[in-house]
């Protein structure tokens, strides 16, 4: 059994104090795939251009990442640019030119409709809601969302709600999608909304994870080196569903295993621009990461 990603496969264009990069392959599939696809195998379906840079996604092939679900058809391919100050938080969007991806319509492989975990990348809601009528089962649907979909599309995203097992968003969008200033208020009509399960991402300060009445932190990993943050989110959300994927399990337990590898994989990927880190991680790497995380957040009651 397998993860289906359906997402933006985009080219970034970025400026960050640290350096810059051009056209660096990006999207919400793609780093999630780069991540996930270090656990369990994985199907993608999105759309590009015919003028992307297919041979740079080679590394997810190598991988046995199912590429087959990405269309391309004539024209240009979904481009982003941006650039970000010292508060890595809040990039400042230079250009968005969606190209082929403003008439994208997820069409989901007949091999690809019944699949282990099915994540929703941050799109439309009511493309989101096409995918999960074409989806014939799984055995959960996790996705992710943003302000501008809250604000503008809130009615299917409320649909969305209410036919998704776990939503990951920042912790300004759960207040505001919530309409409530304290995050565990917030996070809690949420859940009453629909997903029993919640990820509330805070950037390089982690994540807390909210699974029924349960409530788990998990810290960032404090880095020296860091360059590009985009992306960062989709491929906590990979590293997340590839380690629950790799347990076999939805116990309480497996959640917070699978929020400490989505910590692990979102510091990997701000290493270097793009998904240049991730191409070249393994999962040796990762499990090196885990233990440092679990060794700095371990201590004794006396």
């Amino acid at each position: 059994m397998s993860i289906l990603v359906v997402g933006s496969v985009a080219l970034d264009s970025l400026e960050t104090p640290f350096g810059s990069a051009t056209d660096a392959v990006g999207g919400s599939a793609v780093h999630f795939s780069a991540a996930a696809s270090l656990f369990a195998p994985v199907q993608v379906v999105g759309v590009i251009g015919d003028d992307y840079p297919s041979e740079q996604l080679a590394f997810l092939e190598d991988r046995e990442v199912d590429l087959s679900g990405i269309e391309t058809v004539p024209g240009e391919s979904f481009r982003w640019a941006g650039r970000y100050t010292h508060d890595l938080s809040s990039p400042e969007t230079l250009e968005t030119r969606l190209g082929v991806f403003a008439e994208f319509h997820p069409r989901i492989p007949a091999e690809f409709r019944s699949p282990e975990f099915l994540f929703l990348g941050n799109i439309d809601p009511r493309l989101q809601l096409e995918v999960l009528e074409q989806v014939q089962s799984t055995r959960l649907v996790a996705c992710d969302t943003m302000n501008y979909w809250i604000e503008g599309s809130r009615d299917d995203l409320m649909t969305l709600l209410g036919r998704v097992d776990l939503l990951m968003a920042n912790d300004g969008e759960i207040r505001q999608l919530a309409g409530q200033a304290n995050l565990v208020s917030a996070t809690r009509w949420v859940q009453e909304h629909g997903p029993s399960r919640v990820v509330v991402k805070k950037g390089e300060h982690g994540a807390i994870l909210f699974h029924d009445e349960e409530i788990f932190f998990v810290p960032g990993y404090p880095l020296e080196n860091l360059n590009d943050p985009t992306g960062a989110g989709d491929s906590f959300a990979g590293g997340f569903l590839g380690s629950l994927h790799g347990s076999g399990e939805l116990t309480d337990g497996a959640l917070r295993r699978a929020a400490v590898f989505g910590s692990a994989l979102g510091s990997f990927a701000v290493e270097d621009f793009g998904v240049r880190r991730l191409a070249r991680l393994s999962r040796e790497e990762v499990a090196d990461r885990v233990r440092e995380l679990r060794h700095m957040t371990q201590f004794e009651l006396h």
